[in-house]
């Protein structure tokens, strides 16, 4: 039995897969296998990973059913003890299963097993995620605050992270309703009960590139109710509330510039207006035809990182 699963959820990331495959088996901690189900692919990247010649990777193929479903299934295909989950735009440093298992040697029977990691916002501009902690040294921890440490970018981010299988399992692992952001709902079920190891190690570059625009359509209706069935426990929790009403902001933003004005309006009820600041409240009150213009110039804003300062808090 391998120790970790990579567990690679794959649809049309030709562009991408050579260089993800690359960095996962490169790692420096050599106990683990490659778990990839290719999720109704249309391009070269199934060609892609068959052309390289490992005895790690497992190849499995469904038709289109989205990322929940594609991961669901290598996890129930895996054979290993703890699952590492990677996108297949995404890249690992050598030493990301390597400070995994320093966190989960440290702090065994944790949640979630988080390292720190890097955001590709173009292909020009790479830079650390910023965290709501404070780090002294390199060592793994547990975070006193999940949702207090989450308030700028998350702490767990789905390709820094890991998980024991059958803790996963008995979370019902991701729900392939949402499709998107059905790893903010798990993350957010485990952190309101079991505790959340850090590695302030940095060992991930998450690709957020110019694709994942922020006027991107998505199942924005599904993105409201997850974050509405956190509503009893945010009510006693006021770093939750405050996490989900971050998060309401840019569902909010995203909905305004999408023209989806019943989300918008909905979003906007359910915002405590104290857990935003100056300018998060500016944002939405801009109109809308301005927060498209900034948006559509956001690949020459993001070079310099003005979009940044502009949307992040």
């Amino acid at each position: 039995m391998p120790f970790f699963s990579v567990i690679i959820p794959l649809y049309n990331k030709e562009d991408y897969i050579a260089e993800c495959l690359e960095s996962a088996l490169n790692q420096s901690f050599n106990d683990y296998e490659i778990v990839i189900v290719n999720d109704g692919s249309t391009d070269n990247s199934v060609q892609i990973v068959e052309r390289i010649n490992s005895e790690k990777i497992r190849l499995f193929h469904q038709e289109n059913q989205g990322a929940s479903k594609a991961r669901n299934k290598a996890a129930s295909l895996s054979k290993g003890q703890y699952l590492a989950f990677l996108d297949a735009d995404d890249i690992w440093k050598p030493n990301h299963l390597e400070s995994l298992n320093e966190s989960i040697t440290t702090f065994p029977n944790s949640g979630i097993y988080a390292n720190n990691y890097f955001i590709k916002h173009s292909n020009t501009y790479t830079a650390p995620a910023e965290l709501n902690i404070k780090v002294n040294n390199n060592a793994p921890f547990i975070l006193e605050d999940f949702f207090e440490a989450s308030l700028k970018e998350t702490v767990v981010w789905t390709s820094a992270c890991s998980i024991e299988k059958s803790k996963f399992e008995s979370y019902g692992m991701f729900n392939p309703i949402y499709l998107s952001s059905q790893d903010l709902d798990m993350w957010i079920r485990i952190a309101l009960k079991e505790p959340i190891v850090f590695h302030p190690k940095k060992t991930m570059i998450y690709n957020n590139s110019i694709e994942n625009s922020l006027g991107k359509i998505e199942d924005n209706d599904a993105r409201f109710i997850l974050l509405e069935s956190f509503k009893e426990y945010e009510q006693s929790n006021c770093s939750l509330k405050a996490y989900l009403d971050l998060k309401r902001y840019g569902l909010a933003l995203r909905t305004k510039i999408n023209g989806e004005d019943k989300i918008y309006k909905d979003t906007l009820k359910t915002i405590d207006f104290e857990n935003l600041n100056t300018k998060q409240k500016i944002l939405l009150g801009t109109p809308s035809f301005l927060l498209k213009l900034l948006n559509n110039i956001r690949p020459v804003i993001i070079k310099n990182s003005l979009y940044l300062r502009i949307f992040k808090s």
